[in-house]
């Protein structure tokens, strides 16, 4: 034995213990202070999976991988998305026809819908005419009179449920910058909150505002940008960020900054001031108004990063209420599902968790495009969801870094001394940390026809990541046959 050793157990001795419970038991009743230390092994311990993770991390493709991922955190970083107009989704959405309705998440049949999907599927049937009743439409949604294909395989995302339907205004957002200029994606208005189309509203009162936002809102709104030209989407969630937003569940400096910019334009497009009037009350009002803006920017800057062979980097997290799935830029287009999860969050008055849906919606690419939930820290009045504080905010932010390939610059955050929020979600470092991405998000009722109940916080299911990382590991040694795992 060494001298050090021996001179280490001639005093008292204190354990710190990291690992499994039964091996702290010794040391504990030999009377010694034991210190735990959460752990867990990488990839939920599987020796499978930690295998692959070992050589994806520093196996011979290790660097190729890393390559890769440079590459398209880059492109991903270069992007500048741009809103450059409004237009109906029949004409402008790829792909898009009359009896296709679009939807959030991963793709789902009517049989395995939930009910708020169900519900908006109910309420867009109405809103383009071709049910008179709540009950005629479940009859044609069930007897297979309407498609339904995922707003990701369009090029386009929607909050919630999602629902795009052919008649519906939709913003257009354009790559104005790097290597993928050109690349458009889409979004549909945003309705306000609480008994909306997207929470799986149908009333009278739903269809009333989806109107007005069809017939007076997207074309006041369409001819102001027109007059205004582009509007530099990052350069206004820069700013919001540092005016307490985060991009997802918090965007009533968004909401200001983008009201600013189209304010003057409205007015001087609009010859009938009560319809500009109208308008501009509506978009006042309503503070998530941006969110369905970051959410397009945010699919823009991913899809510049989409197509690199060997990149890790997630580009699609995105939810049905049933399913919760993910893609990788490697593999654009391949879903890796689990079960979507429960929102730990703040309910309405009346509300609790038994009225609440699993988590919902399309809004989660923006955590996936860096900012959202990792972005809490710009924004901690969103922890009181789940009672935390603004050193939780940070903390969260924070731990986000660790499952990231670096900060984006162009989002800085005053509280951590403008350092970027972390960008680019690597499906490595996600299951070598045991550390999963935080969603900030709204919370819909179960039922058909209800709407919203809360919001709050929630992270994904370890399937999609595990399947993912299996799948990963297969298509690293297809793509470079030489014996790796």
């Amino acid at each position: 034995m060494s001298t050090n050793a021996a001179t280490l157990l001639e005093g008292p001795i204190e354990v710190v213990h990291a690992g499994i419970d039964a091996v702290a038991e010794a040391p504990r009743a030999a009377g010694a202070p034991v210190t735990a230390v959460d752990f867990a092994p990488p990839s939920g311990g599987d020796p499978r999976r930690m295998a692959q993770l070992s050589e994806l991390l520093s196996g011979p493709a290790a660097k190729e991988i890393d390559a890769a991922n440079a590459r398209a955190h880059a492109r991903l970083l270069a992007s500048r998305p741009q809103l450059v107009a409004i237009g109906v989704a029949r004409d402008v959405v790829p792909g898009m026809a009359d009896d296709l309705f679009l939807h959030a998440g991963p793709p789902v049949t009517w049989e395995r819908m939930c009910g708020p999907m169900r519900g908006a599927v109910i309420g867009g049937l109405m809103y383009e005419g071709r049910a008179k009743s709540a009950t005629e439409a479940e009859r044609l949604a069930a007897s297979g009179a309407v498609r339904f294909d995922p707003c990701h395989h369009h090029d386009a995302v929607g909050p919630m449920a999602g629902l795009v339907t052919p008649s519906m205004p939709v913003f257009v957002v354009e790559d104005r910058g790097g290597a993928r200029t050109g690349t458009r994606t889409y979004c549909t208005l945003n309705e306000g909150l609480g008994k909306v189309l997207r929470f799986g509203a149908f009333s009278e009162e739903v269809l009333v505002r989806l109107a007005f936002m069809r017939d007076e809102l997207a074309s006041v709104l369409a001819a102001a940008l027109a007059l205004r030209g582009p509007i530099d989407l990052t350069n206004l969630l820069a700013q919001a960020l540092q005016m307490g937003d985060e991009g997802h569940n918090r965007n009533r400096a968004g909401t200001s900054l983008l009201f600013r910019e189209l304010a003057p334009a409205v007015v001087r497009a609009t010859e009938d001031r009560e319809k500009a009037a109208r308008v501009l009350e509506f978009v006042a009002g309503n503070d998530h108004f941006f969110l369905n803006l970051t959410m397009p920017m945010g699919k823009c800057l991913l899809k510049a990063a989409e197509g690199e062979p060997l990149s890790s980097l997630v580009t699609v997290m995105a939810r049905n209420g049933t399913d919760f799935g993910i893609q990788l830029a490697s593999m654009p287009g391949r879903w890796f599902t689990g079960p979507a999860q429960m929102v730990r969050g703040l309910y309405f008055p009346g509300r609790t968790e038994a009225d609440a849906n699993p988590d919902i919606g399309d809004s989660a690419i923006t955590e996936t495009a860096g900012y959202g939930g990792f972005a809490m820290a710009a924004a901690p009045a969103i922890v009181q969801f789940v009672g935390g504080s603004a050193e939780d905010a940070l903390a969260a932010t924070r731990s986000m870094g660790r499952i990231t390939l670096g900060p984006n610059p162009g989002l800085a955050i005053p509280s951590l001394g403008f350092a970027g929020t972390p960008t680019g979600i690597d499906l490595r470092l996600v299951e070598e940390t045991n550390v999963l991405p935080q969603i900030n998000t709204g919370i819909a009722h179960r039922d058909p026809g209800v709407g919203q109940v809360g919001a709050g916080l929630v992270n994904p299911p370890w399937e999609a990541f595990h399947s993912a990382l299996e799948a990963f590991a297969e298509h690293v040694r297809a793509a470079a046959p030489s014996p790796r795992f």
